[in-house]
């Protein structure tokens, strides 16, 4: 029995990585119209407003065209969805951290683990 191995290939993007339009599309494999899309719909945003050219992005709005590229592709979700998806994903994720910061608040009150 031959056993398959799985190869992941993880890049550590610094906090100051800045993608021009050209960059952030091949590392998405996108189209730059879908990019315009969502940048019009308030789901990334340019570092910098200016002439669509000039734009550039950072790694936050990478990962999240990642994650828009993503659902479009799993759940067949168009634009507005996509906005509407990824902003109750931020909610989730900022309500999951409150709770676990809240969480750790009562144990340190009460000397107990949950």
């Amino acid at each position: 029995m031959r056993r398959e191995q799985t190869t992941w290939q993880v890049e550590v993007l610094g906090d100051r990585a800045v993608f021009t339009l050209r960059e952030l599309c091949e590392r998405s494999d996108v189209h730059a119209e879908f990019v315009v899309k969502l940048v019009n719909y308030g789901v990334i945003a340019p570092v910098e407003e200016g002439q669509l050219g000039d734009w550039r992005f950072d790694a936050v709005a990478l990962t999240r065209l990642q994650k828009a590229r993503r659902l479009q592709r799993d759940l067949k979700l168009n634009v507005p969805g996509l906005a509407v998806s990824l902003d109750l994903l931020d909610d989730v994720r900022s309500l999951r951290q409150e709770v676990n910061r809240l969480h750790q608040q009562l144990r340190q009150m009460t000397g107990e683990d949950f």
